[in-house]
């Protein structure tokens, strides 16, 4: 199967995210060989998964996962090794985050997070306009979009989500 669509959907995730880079540039410690959101244990729909077999295969045949603790594609200076090609979760780290949820009351509520490497206490998180942080939901829809897509009949779990991949199970152990 083509990669093509998660391809196109990560190249509008980025446009839509550089607003939002470009506009917290003062607040964002987000550089080459931080790690700090790259935690082990991530994993992603099989579309993105199957992206990175298609375009990183010598490094999973033939290369090593970091050591557990950290996400397995850092280097050894802490850098992305599949940085072109990282899920969308790793395209939104870092920035200003707000999602709505309902409590066990059923009451809709507003939650907000940040990297705390890119806490500024002057400029708190929850104080920002809901148009200087990232939306979590719209995009997480299409992303299950495009995975209903990639496979012919979804792989569920036990609670009816839709299967994921953990980064460390691509490499070739």
């Amino acid at each position: 199967m083509s990669d093509e669509p998660i391809v196109r959907f990560h190249r509008v995730i980025d446009e839509l995210t550089l607003p939002l880079e470009t506009r917290h540039r003062e607040r964002l410690q987000c550089r080459r060989g931080c790690s700090a959101c790259c935690v082990d244990d991530i994993s992603v729909y099989d579309v993105e998964a199957e992206c990175i077999r298609q375009r990183h295969g010598e490094l999973l045949r033939s290369g090593e996962p970091h050591e557990p603790g950290a996400c397995a594609f850092l280097d050894e200076e802490g850098a992305c090794r599949i940085y072109e090609d990282r899920p969308y979760v790793c395209r939104t780290q870092g920035l200003p985050l707000r999602w709505v949820a309902e409590n066990h009351d059923g009451e809709v509520i507003e939650h907000r997070d940040i990297c705390e490497l890119n806490v500024v206490p002057e400029r708190a998180v929850v104080d920002l306009d809901p148009n200087d942080c990232w939306s979590l939901g719209p995009a997480e829809i299409k992303l299950q979009q495009l995975e209903a897509a990639h496979e012919e009949t979804p792989q569920m779990g036990d609670s009816g989500q839709l299967c994921r991949v953990r980064l460390r199970d691509l490499f070739a152990l």
